[in-house]
């Protein structure tokens, strides 16, 4: 078999996991990675330099310079992997095999940002990894492989996190050698859905949490941001409380009262009374204790 030219553009620990299952074929060979430009993967770098592959970063990968350097490497195909550049037309279609990209979502649903914490938050049962060609869109390319992977309420963002990590490696490659080996059968995402869904990348001050939500929303707001993300807020007069894990009562009768306030104390644990029931919160962190009767806001 032909040997595989790969250019491989990655980050993170997304990558980590893939570019070792690439290494690790003979019929596959790197010609170099490209790092984000600012603040490049240091564990990338390392293994670039151990297999002696050009470690590559720059700001604008879409720059003449970036490109011409590109047709030096006479790849046949580019693979993107937690890379945070857009790609454009020139330099998806400079090698034979085209561009192709590993998602974390199921396209062309969750198309976007931080597409884990978002599936928590709206309470899906199931997320999607994806690897589609690129195109010009932001997720938007035909699908090569698909694969979706269950959820359930003793799942949050980190037990996501390493389940991704490992799936995005396993989907990539499968969708490398598939292309390798010529047995691709795009599916054009508009043939699922119409219109599909985009999320935007969420930012600093998105950790606060609103109490007048249902529980079961309260309960997904806390596990989708829970560590290693930023953890939900709230605060206790001034100063603030740092949730990372809220337990959804199932059980617990549904009545009217006021929100955000503390209904309960269990050891270092407290309930807080959402709009219809309540929760107990059962990992925090903060300077001040809430005792019965305080008010979170």
């Amino acid at each position: 078999m032909k040997k595989l030219r790969i250019g491989y553009f990655a980050d993170g620990p997304w990558s980590h996991r893939a570019l070792e299952r690439l290494l690790a074929d003979e019929t596959l060979q790197l010609a170099f990675i490209c790092a984000r430009n600012d603040n490049p993967d240091p564990v990338l770098k390392a293994r670039a330099e151990e297999e002696g592959l050009d470690f590559i970063t720059h700001p604008k990968i879409n720059a003449e310079d970036f490109l011409a350097r590109m047709t030096t490497y006479d790849c046949d195909l580019f693979v993107s992997m937690s890379f945070n550049q857009i790609f454009r037309g020139e330099l998806i279609n400079l090698p034979p095999l085209k561009t192709i990209n590993c998602h974390a979502g199921k396209l062309p649903f969750y198309r976007g940002r931080n597409i884990l914490n978002w599936v928590l938050i709206n309470d899906e049962r199931e997320f999607g990894i994806t690897v589609h060609y690129v195109d010009e869109g932001i997720d938007t390319g035909d699908i090569i492989v698909q694969r979706c992977y269950p959820i359930s309420d003793a799942d949050d963002y980190s037990t996501l996190l390493q389940t991704a990590y490992g799936g995005c490696a396993d989907n990539l490659y499968d969708a490398i050698k598939a292309i390798q080996q010529g047995d691709v059968t795009p599916l054009a995402q508009k043939d699922i859905h119409p219109l599909g869904l985009y999320c935007s990348a969420r930012k600093a001050g998105d950790e606060q949490l609103d109490w007048n939500q249902p529980s079961r929303d309260v309960f997904n707001f806390v596990r989708a941001i829970c560590r290693p993300g930023p953890e939900a807020r709230t605060f206790l007069g001034d100063n603030e409380i740092k949730i990372n894990k809220v337990q959804y009562l199932s059980e617990a009768p549904v009545y009217k009262g006021v929100v955000g306030a503390v209904v309960g104390i269990d050891g270092e644990a407290f309930f807080v009374k959402t709009l219809d029931s309540y929760v107990k919160v059962a990992e925090w962190s903060g300077n001040s204790r809430p005792r019965m009767g305080d008010r979170l806001k």
